[in-house]
């Protein structure tokens, strides 16, 4: 059976939002998570998978064409039971038909889930699963789903749908392998970057918390994203975030609030 995973501290935030609360009055946020980097086929930039070899240990392998290292793939990395958990829905959900997935979606939802980042960690692996949420979405209304993606054809195949669906909100990811459809489509984007500055000279807002990626008042508006996690050392990415600790800029999302 497959689970969600209540929201971690970045996504706990939305609870402030005020065009978010006539979904969370008495619920909670949650999210849907995958196998980092295996479920993730478009990915480039951020190409990173949590390998485990024959006696269980796991290690990070990045992709040929990696810039800046997955977070979520540090995670399955360090702990088990998040591991365990993203691939086990990974494995179950990865041969299944759009009803099954559905059924199995379904039947794990918590009954108090008012908002649902899909994917944490992962990302829509093949056109049955992308349709199998907008189905999903379609059928709880009163429930708002959102995600980050760099599947980008799944998304333009079923555009109309998509857009007709008031509670699915999706962004664009920048960093795969088909970014040019992002301009083509016209479709809102975010853009990870390496400082404060980049994004003031790209004309992006910054957000901090899922904010703006969430908000259905905003899904027409790109926006930026700050470094984080755990980059491999001597990287322009770990400079980065080497830069950002020194001068006290927030861009992790624990519960302590600052980096």
């Amino acid at each position: 059976m497959v689970a969600w995973s209540e929201a971690n501290a970045k996504i706990e935030a939305l609870q402030t939002v005020e065009s978010l609360k006539q979904y969370l009055e008495g619920k909670k946020v949650y999210s849907f998570d995958l196998l980092s980097g295996f479920s993730c086929p478009f990915a480039h930039d951020c190409l990173s998978k949590a390998v485990e070899d024959s006696e269980g240990k796991r290690t990070i392998k990045d992709g040929p064409n990696t810039k800046f290292r997955c977070f979520s793939a540090s995670q399955e990395v360090q702990y088990n039971g998040v591991y365990n958990r993203r691939k086990n829905n990974f494995d179950s959900l990865r041969d299944l038909e759009i009803s099954e997935i559905v059924k199995e979606i379904v039947a794990a939802m918590p009954k108090n889930v008012g908002v649902c980042r899909i994917h944490v960690a992962g990302d829509f692996f093949n056109e049955k699963y992308f349709l199998a949420w907008l189905t999903i979405a379609k059928m709880f209304p009163q429930k708002l789903f959102y995600a980050y993606t760099k599947s980008l054809k799944y998304w333009v195949n079923n555009r109309a749908l998509v857009d007709s669906l008031p509670n699915f909100i999706l962004t664009a990811s920048y960093g795969g392998r088909d970014d040019a459809m992002i301009a083509e489509h016209g479709l809102r984007a975010s853009t990870v970057v390496f400082s404060v500055a980049d994004a003031e000279s790209l004309g992006l807002t910054i957000d901090h918390d899922d904010s703006h990626a969430a908000d259905p008042e905003l899904q027409d508006q790109d926006f930026a994203l700050l470094i984080h996690g755990i980059q491999p050392k001597n990287t322009e990415a770990s400079k980065a975030l080497q830069l950002l600790r020194k001068n006290k800029v927030k861009h992790s999302y624990s519960r302590k609030g600052a980096a």
